[in-house]
């Protein structure tokens, strides 16, 4: 079984390295030779210009393809996975169109496991974790009203004046606010079609406590019943967002002000300034928080409520955004290897086991991470 790792960029180099480290037997594809080099030269034995139908002759029954690529190369590489009785691994969102492979992979008896990154991914982990013990508590009621929020951001460490630096591709950033998002607000659908229109200020349970910018992100509804939600729970809130540092919606108006008529050329001319003038410099650190929150009340008191938090910066490992991403499709794919996901297309697994060992690995790449259990 070879592992047949795609994409050596920003946010892929610690997961792979783990699993190098481990001894499993990985070919690292690459759009670009020497940058692949130049990261993981000095471990990776076998390293190669990725090209779908060359990735496609070496690929054989039982391997696992790895996609840390751009979100168009995705289902392309499940399709071929399907074709060559591969299993498949992205920290990305299920398309559609992934979804729609889903009957097939599972009478081929193939995992194509999705969204096992940091957001997607962690968060799914902690969400999991929340609902389990809410659900196995004394306080349990299905008529208690539900609250749930998950908001992660990647910031700079130290802010600078766009409150924002680029850990990924920046198109990719900009794509992302042009989405309309659909959460629950006061017991009801909210649709927003501008992100920077629903902004709201979080204050996070730190251990010295901080406020952040926040807005809705996609949509959350389909998730109420990947975390277990029963369908009669009344669910007063439901929102999955991004976490900016205060000051950004400030700092990006003229950004979004052109965000509704852009074409592609001038999204990507947009994305290209960002990036020159907001990159990381060499050993700058970023940060990233996640703070996931469930909380139940009964006429109008809370009678459960824990948030999941976690705090990463930049140390010498590398950046935070590099570890929570790649580190857990690390994980994904030893599951995988250990038949412990199923055949299909599926999202992070919810099985408790997964889920503790998975938080355990987390929590060694956070500077901080607990359960805060609210009075």
């Amino acid at each position: 079984m070879t592992i047949h790792w795609c994409g050596t960029g920003f946010s892929s180099i610690p997961g792979l390295r783990r699993l190098i480290a481990a001894g499993h037997p990985v070919t690292v594809w690459n759009r670009t030779l020497d940058k692949a080099q130049e990261a993981v030269g000095d471990v990776a034995s076998d390293i190669r210009i990725f090209d779908i139908d060359a990735l496609s002759a070496a690929t054989e029954k039982g391997d696992i393809v790895v996609s840390m690529l751009p979100g168009d190369w995705h289902v392309p590489l499940a399709e071929m996975c399907l074709s060559k009785g591969a299993h498949f691994v992205s920290s990305s969102y299920i398309a559609p169109e992934m979804r729609a492979l889903n009957d097939a992979a599972r009478e081929a008896g193939l995992a194509f496991v999705n969204e096992v990154g940091l957001d997607p991914g962690i968060d799914h982990l902690m969400a999991h974790k929340l609902v389990a013990d809410y659900r196995a508590s004394d306080a349990y009621a299905p008529d208690n009203e539900i609250s749930f929020t998950s908001y992660c951001g990647g910031v700079p460490k130290e802010a600078n004046p766009m409150r924002y630096k680029f850990s990924w591709a920046p198109v990719g950033v900009l794509k992302a606010l042009r989405s309309p998002s659909r959460s629950i607000r006061d017991f009801k659908e909210f649709n927003v079609e501008k992100p920077w229109d629903a902004l709201s200020r979080y204050d996070a349970p730190l251990p010295t406590p901080e406020s952040f910018e926040v807005y809705p992100n996609r949509d959350s509804l389909p998730f109420m019943a990947d975390y277990n939600f029963a369908p009669e729970w009344p669910v007063r809130e439901f929102v999955r967002g991004t976490l900016r540092l205060n000051g950004w919606a400030e700092a990006w108006a003229d950004i979004f002000a052109e965000m509704g008529t852009a074409s592609d050329a001038r999204l990507q001319e947009i994305a290209d300034e960002l990036l020159r003038d907001n990159a990381y410099d060499e050993g700058e650190a970023d940060r990233v928080i996640l703070c996931v929150d469930l909380k139940a009340t009964k006429d109008g008191t809370a009678v459960w409520h824990k948030t999941c938090v976690m705090d990463a910066w930049g140390d010498e490992r590398g950046t935070a955004m590099a570890r929570l991403v790649s580190v857990p499709v690390s994980l994904a794919v030893e599951a995988v290897m250990n038949r412990e996901i199923p055949a299909g297309v599926s999202p992070t697994p919810a099985d408790p086991k997964l889920v503790g060992r998975w938080l355990g690995e987390v929590e060694k790449l956070a500077q901080h991470m607990q359960i805060v259990e609210h009075a």
